[in-house]
């Protein structure tokens, strides 16, 4: 039967329904104010008049001018159970995530979003603000950035092929000598190998005393000088000399001019530890690339270590 009443107070607990779920037997203490409703609960216009399809629905007040549906101040908890979000979810606050999030659709940040867990996004993720990332990134699809990247390390592996699929490369930085807002910029040497180098003066000595780890890292018979006289003409050659536990460049090994010697020097070497580049190779992405999977190769190695 209805029972209407402009105001009605009700002093310490109201039960609608036939079950009291906050009654325990051990705890015969009644706070006041409690309300117990066993459901289904139509707070405000919700779409789905009529039909229950939660314990609580929520809409928008009837009488107050506000398309606000629900108001939280404090701290929410969202125990067991899943979330779902069916349309616009907007954050005008820091956002911390402590577990895994799996986005399956578009997701648009325009504020600071911090996540502690794991991320998996299987959709389109638009963000329209900054993004600082003070932890690892792996990305195992394309990344395609309309602004600049600001980083201190880029590791990248695309597929078979550790690199970064850019048609040149360059360092960008605030101009060393001139005032703002001036800016230099260098474009990085390319070549068809996977090649290290070392450079230096000789002075006083014909022997340039490579790098220990040369020996296990760079292939000997690739390993080419350039020797540059300083302050007058000199006759100068060189012999790489490989022994048991280095590799050294001789500069004048059968000892003529020994000791008038002041040279600049470059010495270039391939990698050993490395196959051999593929230059050219049939492909619509770098990962038809059909050599040597370098970072797996990595990674198998420092799982061995």
């Amino acid at each position: 039967m209805a029972v209407t009443s402009s105001i009605q107070m009700i002093g310490d607990k109201a039960v609608i329904g036939a079950l009291d779920t906050s009654f325990l037997p051990a705890v015969p203490k009644v706070f006041p104010g409690t309300l117990v409703a066993n459901g289904p609960c139509y707070l405000g216009a919700v779409p789905n008049i009529g039909i229950p399809m939660a314990a609580v629905m929520i809409g928008p007040p009837m009488n107050i001018p506000t398309p606000n549906s629900l108001q939280v101040d404090g701290i929410s908890i969202f125990r067991t159970g899943i979330t779902n979000f069916f349309t616009l979810n907007n954050y005008f606050a820091l956002c911390t995530k402590f577990a895994p999030t799996i986005r399956n659709s578009t997701s648009i940040t325009n504020g600071v979003s911090t996540n502690n867990g794991l991320t998996v996004m299987n959709g389109t993720c638009t963000i329209n603000a900054s993004l600082n990332v003070s932890a690892v990134v792996t990305i195992g699809g394309s990344l395609t950035v309309g602004g600049s990247i600001k980083t201190p390390t880029i590791a990248a592996g695309f597929g078979k092929f550790g690199s970064v699929a850019a048609p040149f490369k360059f360092f960008d930085i605030p101009h060393p000598s001139k005032e703002f807002p001036h800016r230099l910029r260098y474009s990085c040497l390319e070549g068809p190998e996977i090649g290290v180098y070392v450079r230096g003066v000789l002075q006083g000595t014909n022997e340039i005393e490579l790098p220990d780890y040369w020996k296990d890292l760079v292939d000997e018979d690739t390993i080419t000088v350039q020797l540059t006289p300083i302050g007058s003409h000199q006759s100068l050659c060189y012999a790489v000399a490989k022994m048991k536990d280095k590799v050294s460049i001789l500069v004048n090994p059968h000892g003529f001019n020994v000791h008038t010697i002041h040279c600049s020097y470059i010495v270039h070497g391939t990698r050993k530890d490395l196959d051999p580049m593929i230059v050219e190779y049939e492909g619509e992405t770098p990962d038809a690339y059909p050599g040597q999977d370098y970072l797996g190769v990595k990674r198998i190695s420092e799982s061995v270590k």
